[in-house]
């Protein structure tokens, strides 16, 4: 499985960016995850940023994005979005996509990253 994040760059305070991940793998069925973007910033722990459920219909939100982020996902592209808006200083990280599915064979729990794409925001 292969989770490729783009989109990251240089950017100033109040700017827009629309990061994306393109996921891959021979057996991986995309409709079958739930996905999510994650930020670590110098110094911190990893945060959650937004998740979305398999068919779109559900999102979550970490609190310091809410209503400045919106992430969404084309299943047909295999692909996960996510557009920053009102961006700040403090949302400068690295955003991972991160797929979570469902082994229910073995009934444990398949967890992916990518490698990450780094956000810069200059005041």
């Amino acid at each position: 499985v292969q989770l490729q994040a783009s989109g990251g760059g240089l950017v100033q305070a109040g700017g827009s960016l629309r990061l994306s991940c393109a996921a891959s793998g021979r057996t991986f069925r995309f409709t079958r995850y739930d996905m999510a973007w994650f930020r670590q910033a110098p110094g911190q722990e990893r945060e959650l940023v937004a998740a979305i459920r398999w068919s779109g219909g559900s999102t979550v939100y970490g609190d310091s994005v809410k209503g400045r982020f919106t992430i969404s996902r084309d299943n047909a592209k295999t692909t996960l979005y996510l557009q920053m808006t009102s961006l700040t200083p403090e949302d400068t990280a690295v955003y991972y996509c991160h797929a979570r599915g469902i082994d229910y064979s073995e009934w444990r729990s398949l967890d992916y990253w990518g490698r990450g794409t780094l956000v810069t925001v200059s005041s």
